[in-house]
């Protein structure tokens, strides 16, 4: 069913370098960049700051994944490393990340084909927030996408939600919130693989939204980040592709 949780906003925070794009694509960077094009992304893309050590982190990341490592494996929390920071990172990049993969399909999920977020018949979410939207309310699935990218980049921007300085603390609400960021990450792949899903087929996308998928699947299960009931509509999906 349907569920949404409460937000907040604000600030500025400085970045993610790119996206995990050239590491976790099964077909060639050349080919996914036409098909993923920057124009099509729906958000602009966060970076970490170049000398910082989540930037570091991002970079080690990066070097797991395009090193070929299992999927599994690249999602655990590296030795003597602060679980809140690897979180960070991650929240960070799959935002980018899911961003350009709704931008390509966003022109064909309009009010009319999707006039509620939805994963089926069976799965329906509304959305809410500290703002305009103080009791779970049905909207569209692109007002739904987009109220939930404004959110997210809002919390990723807030310096007291995402400190710049590795001498600030995280706040003690960091993890909870970021689980409801990635609970809610994944309901956009509820809604385009159910829905959409045929288009990203017909662009050729299949391959990076797979492999994306499994590493978003694979590092919140890892972490405890997502509630299993939340991860049921791809249930099936996930068994087949992941092994789950």
């Amino acid at each position: 069913g349907s569920e949404a949780g409460s937000e907040s906003a604000s600030g500025s925070f400085s970045g993610l370098v790119t996206l995990f794009l050239r590491s976790t694509m099964a077909a060639g960077l050349k080919d996914m960049k036409k098909v993923f094009s920057r124009e099509k992304t729906f958000r602009p893309k966060k970076k970490f700051q170049q000398g910082t050590m989540r930037y570091q982190l991002h970079k080690h990341a990066q070097a797991t994944l395009s090193g070929g490592r299992d999927l599994r494996e690249a999602v655990r929390l590296p030795h003597r490393e602060d679980l809140n920071d690897w979180v960070a990172v991650h929240v960070v990049d799959f935002f980018n990340r899911i961003n350009l993969i709704y931008g390509t399909i966003s022109d064909f999920c309009t009010d009319e084909s999707c006039p509620t977020m939805s994963g089926g018949p069976r799965y329906e979410y509304r959305w809410a927030d500290d703002h305009n939207y103080k009791k779970p309310t049905m909207v569209p699935a692109n007002k739904y996408i987009s109220l939930l990218m404004d959110w997210i980049e809002s919390n990723i921007n807030n310096e007291n939600i995402f400190p710049l300085d590795t001498s600030t603390p995280f706040p003690k609400n960091f993890l909870p919130l970021c689980k409801k960021m990635l609970t809610r990450l994944f309901r956009v792949f509820v809604h385009v693989y159910i829905h959409h899903f045929d288009r990203v087929v017909a662009i050729g996308g299949e391959p990076h939204v797979n492999t994306c998928y499994k590493h978003f699947y694979f590092f919140v299960t890892e972490n405890n980040l997502v509630e299993k009931r939340e991860l049921e509509p791809l249930a099936d999906m996930t068994r087949r592709l992941c092994g789950h």
